[in-house]
């Protein structure tokens, strides 16, 4: 594992196995990563890339069978203790995934979904803030004139933007991107990591990148192999 100073770890995997009934997905991963990064997880198809990204927002506990054993620590706290309310979780934890998955709704709506479930925002607070997310996710000046249009009618491009734009609405202090990338075209491609790079570098939020990319694995912080369940 990585030596890093408590201040400067993001988050950390120690000792962690995980199964899907009998099946054994990951084993024995022990990892650390800095904060404000862009560390990429690449692999083969199935080696345990996109589990391993799931546990960080416990999105594997609506998997049957999923049990783990080790810890999961983000700020320095296990987000798999009993006390941890996953909803509060899961508002500093955001993730985008490989298929852009705009709801079918405008795009001004797609990306206040999330403040407007907290609630407590007036109308203009919630304007300023779908502007800042659609800015953050360098979208606002190609759909400023357009928020109330659907965002099922933007290219797949826009689309991965608008999801990066919805999760960064939540101000999330981790992104998580599942192969965000895959269904891309090349110049959209490099668009959405460019600005995954900029949400880390210029925003504060650490961000886990899983890509079949080799090129892109290569332009991040860190480049961590997976092959059987295994961190190399």
């Amino acid at each position: 594992m990585e030596k890093l100073s408590i201040k400067d770890k993001k988050l950390e995997a120690i000792d962690l196995n995980v199964y899907y009934g009998e099946k054994q997905v990951l084993k024995n991963v022990n990892m650390a990563i800095k904060a404000n990064t862009v560390t990429a997880f690449i692999g083969p198809s199935g080696c345990g890339k996109s589990t391993f990204l799931r546990t960080f927002n416990r999105m594997n506990d609506y998997v049957e069978g999923f049990r783990k054993e080790g810890d999961i620590i983000i700020d320095g706290k296990d987000i798999y203790q009993k006390m941890v309310r996953v909803e509060e979780l899961r508002k500093k934890v955001g993730m985008v995934f490989q298929k852009p998955n705009p709801f079918p709704k405008s795009i001004f709506d797609n990306v206040a979904y999330g403040p407007r479930l907290t609630g407590g925002m007036s109308k203009a607070d919630l304007n300023d803030l779908v502007e800042k997310s659609l800015r953050r996710a360098a979208l606002w000046d190609e759909v400023k004139d357009r928020l109330k249009a659907s965002a099922l009618g933007l290219s797949g491009g826009q689309q991965q933007r608008v999801a990066v734009a919805r999760a960064l609405a939540m101000n999330p202090s981790l992104l998580l991107a599942d192969e965000p990338t895959g269904n891309l075209d090349t110049k959209s491609a490099d668009s959405v990591f460019a600005l995954l790079r900029k949400v880390s570098t210029e925003q504060g939020t650490s961000v886990l990148f899983v890509t079949h990319n080799p090129e892109l694995a290569e332009r991040c912080d860190k480049t961590l192999q997976v092959i059987d369940g295994k961190m190399v």
